[in-house]
């Protein structure tokens, strides 16, 4: 009698894409299967579903889980980081599948969301194909319908009228592509990429902007994607385990580097978006985004920028999320990528552009670039490839070159059968001795893979029901990796936790202050912010507050006090209030000026004299002067005629700092008196003249801002005031070009502020300053105002095989206010890490414990740890109560071996700096603790009433300095050792003098140092055999910051140095070499001293 035989089929279900790893498991499935028979299958496919049910899935990071599924073992791997995808398939399939343009094609018809459908014989590629390509985009997430693969009874879902991409056999080819319109019908069987054909007219794919898709052309084309070329050189293996992990390696790699050249792709099509993103208001300003895109490359971003793929992607941005894109961005930003951070430059062509655009074919195309210019910024640029908008020039040699990751493996213990009770709970206490063992014998200083152990024991303990374990593993997270902790997880454990464990979790310390901060990031999480806008032009009359704003959307100026002087430019002679009609001609002027300016083409004759980083703003008409009949040009350096004739020339007028003096006068020609301007030079005997009749006062409103700019800036080393000055001339430019009325001129005056401060009070400074002070920096360029510099650490370059070399620099770290952090390159002054936060408390102390490692205090009572290579903040330390006021470094042998850390509670707490464990705890008699010292084992502690001394080792007090001023509401502020000298220096709140006690005699009478000029000292620092002090004061009924640098020895003042115009808030040290000093909110900048 014939059996009958009837199909089975087993599926897999899982909620994460482990391709690889599942397809591995049904292979062992099949072979294990074939012995049995009918009755036995069922049951051993039921043991099989259990066992990948009890698997968990890996956090994030550098631990892959490894099981027993004979014949094979199994690998589950993890995903990199939290916010990257989980890869387990063969990334390179569609570049063996497509050619590198078709890839490039596919890319663009996702980017763009078209309805897209893959075909071919082979099921099984339909789906591999497309997620490769979902994974393409990533950080870019598609939005729409994704059906990989359509059966036949599903075809009429090709129908929708929404984007989507699907997948379907090539046996029904011919009947999608005559049926349904606008599709793109893309074969993977033999390459092809057409499209249906009942549509009207042939759907146009616009190309990838040009340069990023040569760049990623050629590092495809660098790829070895064949692993029969890999074998070559290798021996054969007999060993499967062997076979499975040198493919397994071989994959991993290439999937790295075809992540890293996609990832790429991305970064270079999309990397100059930020450059025209208003963080404050959360506008982007598509429009001018448009216009400086290069010609060819238009069609592609008009189509991509009304995508809600491309929408998602804005919201990143203006969140600011530290992703794959952004990080990658940064890592690839050049030196004036960086000083753009800082100063916002101005975008138009530099002289090095102009020189190059001769030769570079994507220039020969005539096209207008508008480009929004916010606060300039005047500043020496770093040799090397300048910017020009989608015009800039990607490197294409060489492929970015991340480094790689080491990555461990845990092999998770046998589940025994059958699943009763008993077996499943004998397997999660294996699984818990493992992760137990493996914590134990892990070196402490390997916090990754720790964290990922934790983790781990976490899931099991919960699932074994034991949630305050679970709960205290979870905990450990904060001090191993804060990244992968599962917040959603333990507010569920939190909610659903019974009553008498809830008690018991909230009489641990740090259990109750982990739920409660749980608990309160689900409602800050529920107050984020996450709409954009487009940038548009106001429709109703504004007043200052709107106009404010509008201004600040629109990128032109962020300042707050230079929009309100063009308001008030704006509505000379008008009521307080800005019509559209206005402000849409002030707009539109700015813009074309732009626009004019980029398409300004200086002769080579001319650039030669020129920095190359000078950029020409502004040309006059065509005049006569004494130089010769030419234009005017006017740069953030220098004025030169632009001589006229069969061959223009150069002719040097005057650089803004070598002017003596500017008059607007007029000289007769026959009956008429034609308006004049004269520039005298301190260089020429002759003065220079140019007839520039109309344009005359706005020249000469033009060159006193910039000469007065100019001389601000070198007397106060501060680039900001030329650029500030910049921005001032092309305001009062665009002003005049918008009223276009008889009080333009008076209008346009209202912007002369650094011309009106030189006549108003003169700003000498005094020539010690002068020559003490090297440079100023502004942390907060950018920002709509100043932001007050609450503490600043210097750290020396080192140089680790694994970093950039960019990285191995001096760093210098400045704390701004709501926890924000902006890093410096102290060998350029760049910014290289702009605004990173650390929560959303005041930051009161930051110090370098290990090389890669910074230690954050905050007024939140949180240590934040940042990892100085990723520059991340992936631990923090919980476990004061109160504000952590103050941290210091205990070395031995030069080696750091201990960290203390006070609150301002009186708590002091020694941390062993590589587990990060409580050492030891010691609670001062009294609070206001605001800063610790540390000398031969004696921690020494200022309090609001007095300076205690205590042993490290047993926290015994030792020594006790009273609080002696008559003020009972003085109270002490800092203090500064010298423990050679047997001294310590004081200062009381309300002093200006300097205390100094002899260590050895407390109860003697201190010496006094009187500081003139000062209300109250706010910070000292020791630099080698001086002290320098910051202070407060007023003058003429505004505040002031001097620094007063004091001999140790002679107990005199050496210098006054006059550097802020707001309190000194922050002094720190650069290698007894330089000093650098922040002030507070009013002026908001760090000045660079030189120390003697």
């Amino acid at each position: 009698m014939p059996v009958c035989s009837v199909p089975f089929a087993i599926c897999v279900i899982s909620r994460y894409p482990y391709f690889n790893a599942l397809k591995d498991c049904l292979s062992c499935l099949l072979v294990q299967l074939r012995p049995f028979k009918d009755l036995d299958v069922e049951e051993h496919i039921k043991e099989f579903a259990a066992k990948l049910f009890l698997i968990p899935s890996p956090p994030p990071g550098p631990l892959h889980l490894v099981f027993n599924m004979k014949p094979l073992q199994i690998v589950i791997p993890s995903r990199e980081d939290p916010d990257s995808p989980i890869i387990d398939l063969d990334l390179h399939l569609p570049l063996l599948c497509f050619k590198p343009e078709q890839v490039l094609q596919i890319m663009t018809c996702i980017l763009t969301e078209q309805r897209i459908v893959f075909f071919s014989s082979d099921w099984a590629l339909l789906t591999l194909i497309a997620e490769c390509f979902m994974l393409y985009l990533h950080p870019l997430q598609w939005q729409h319908t994704f059906v990989p693969i359509l059966s036949r009874q599903m075809l009429d879902f090709v129908m929708a009228p929404t984007s989507f991409l699907m997948g379907c056999h090539i046996d029904h080819f011919e009947e999608v592509s005559t049926e349904t319109e606008d599709l793109i019908l893309i074969n993977i069987d033999n390459g092809d990429i057409t499209h249906s054909k009942m549509a009207e007219e042939e759907l146009e794919i616009p190309d990838v902007p040009a340069q990023a898709a040569e760049t990623f052309i050629k590092r495809v084309e660098s790829l070895q994607l064949h692993y029969d070329l890999e074998l070559c050189h290798l021996r054969a293996s007999t060993d499967l385990g062997e076979l499975q992990m040198r493919r397994r390696a071989w994959q991993q790699k290439l999937n790295t580097e075809v992540q890293q050249t996609t990832l790429q792709l991305i970064v270079n099509i999309f990397r100059e978006v930020k450059d025209h993103l208003n963080y404050e208001h959360r506008v982007f300003n598509s429009e001018e985004f448009l216009k400086t895109r290069a010609t060819g490359d238009q069609p592609f971003y008009k189509k991509v920028l009304e995508t809600y793929m491309f929408h998602s992607f804005l919201k990143a941005r203006l969140n600011r999320k530290m992703d794959a894109f952004a990080r990658l961005e940064l890592s690839t930003q050049s030196e004036e990528d960086r000083f753009n951070l800082m100063f916002h430059t101005p975008r138009r062509l530099t002289m090095e552009k102009m020189a190059s655009k001769r030769f570079n074919p994507q220039y020969m195309i005539s096209r207008r670039m508008v480009i929004s210019m916010p606060n300039l910024q005047d500043i020496k640029l770093p040799e090397g490839p300048t910017r020009n908008s989608s015009l800039r020039r990607i490197e294409t040699s060489v492929a970015v070159k991340m480094p790689s990751k080491s990555v461990s493996t845990f092999k998770i213990p046998e589940i025994h059968f059958p699943l009763m009770f008993q077996c499943v709970h004998s397997y999660y206490t294996d699984f818990f001795n493992h992760l137990s063992k493996a914590i134990n014998t892990l070196p402490p200083d390997n916090s990754a893979l720790l964290a990922r152990y934790f983790y781990l024991r976490g899931l099991i303990s919960l699932m074994q029901g034991k949630l305050l374990n679970a709960l205290s593993d979870f905990q450990n997270l904060d001090k191993t990796d804060l990244r992968i902790f599962p917040t959603d997880l333990v507010r569920k454990i939190v909610e659903t936790m019974p009553p008498s464990e809830r008690l018991q979790a909230d009489r641990k310390p740090e259990l109750k202050k982990l739920i409660s901060r749980v608990m309160e990031k689900q409602r800050e999480v529920m107050k984020i912010d996450d709409h954009v806008k487009n940038f548009e032009l106001p429709k109703t009359h504004m007043q200052l507050d709107d106009f404010v704003k509008r201004i600040q959307e629109s990128g032109i100026v962020k300042d707050i006090d230079t929009i309100h002087r063009l308001f008030d430019a704006l509505t000379v002679g008008h009521q307080k209030q800005i019509d559209p009609e206005t402000f849409r001609d002030f707009y539109n002027y700015w813009k074309e000026t732009e626009a004019e300016a980029q398409e300004v083409n200086l002769p080579p004759t001319v650039i030669e004299h020129l920095d190359k980083n000078e950029c020409v703003y502004k040309l006059s008409c065509s005049v006569k002067t004494n130089y010769g009949v030419g234009k005017i040009a006017l740069t953030q350096k220098r004025l030169f005629l632009l001589t006229e004739g069969g061959r223009p020339g150069y002719v040097q007028i005057a650089a803004f700092r070598d002017i003596e003096d500017v008059k607007s006068t007029t000289v007769a020609f026959l009956l008429l008196r034609i308006p004049t301007l004269r520039i005298k030079t301190l260089s020429k005997k002759e003065v220079f003249e140019a007839n520039l009749k109309t344009e005359c006062d706005l020249w000469y409103l033009i060159v006193k801002e910039m000469w007065a700019g100019k001389k601000m800036a070198d007397d106060h080393k501060d680039p900001q005031y030329i650029q500030q000055a910049l921005t001032n001339v092309l305001l009062m430019d665009a002003v005049v070009g918008a009223l276009q009325s008889s009080k333009t001129i008076y209008a346009a005056s209202k912007l002369s502020y650094f011309d009106r401060m030189k006549n108003e009070v003169p700003m000498m400074v005094p020539k010690t300053t002068s020559e003490t002070l090297k440079h100023k920096i502004n942390p907060s360029a950018g920002e709509t105002f100043p932001q007050a510099i609450d503490v600043l650490l210097y750290t020396p370059g080192h140089l680790d095989p694994s970093e950039r070399p960019g990285n191995a620099h001096p760093k210098l770290w400045c704390a701004l206010n709501e926890g924000r952090v902006v890093v410096f390159d102290a060998s350029s002054w760049s910014i290289q890490q702009h605004c990173f936060k650390m929560g959303r408390s005041k930051l009161t102390c930051m110090i370098m414990v290990e090389q890669s490692h910074v230690w954050i205090g905050s007024q939140d009572s949180i240590i934040y740890i940042i990892n100085t290579h990723s520059m991340s903040c992936n631990k923090q330390l919980n476990d004061h109560r109160s504000d952590v006021t103050d941290i210091i470094v205990e070395k031995k042998n030069g080696i750091p071996s201990e960290a203390y850390s006070s609150s301002l509670d009186g708590t002091v707490i020694a941390w062993n700096i590589s587990t990060l464990k409580v050492n030891r705890v010691f609670q001062l008699p009294c609070q206001n603790l605001t800063s610790v010292k540390l000398h031969n084992d004696q921690l020494w502690c200022c309090t609001g009433s007095c300076i205690l001394v205590a042993s490290t080792h047993e926290f015994q007090l030792q020594m006790k300095i009273e609080h002696h001023l008559k003020d009972v509401c003085s109270y002490f502020l800092c203090f500064q050792l010298f423990p050679e000298r047997d001294e310590v220096w004081a200062s009381y709140s309300g002093s200006s003098d300097l205390y100094i006690w002899n260590t050895k005699d407390f109860s003697s009478t201190p010496q006094k140092i009187h500081l003139q000029d000062c209300s109250e000292i706010t910070c000292m620092i020791r630099v080698k055999n001086q002290v320098w002090v910051g202070s407060s004061g007023r003058s003429q009924g505004k505040s002031k910051g001097k620094i007063y640098v004091i001999s140790a020895e002679k107990k005199t003042v050496e210098k006054e140095l006059v550097g802020h115009a707001d309190t000194v808030k922050a002094l720190c040290s650069a290698e007894d070499r330089y000093v650098l000093s922040g002030s507070g909110k009013e002026e908001g900048k760090i000045a660079i001293w030189k120390a003697e």
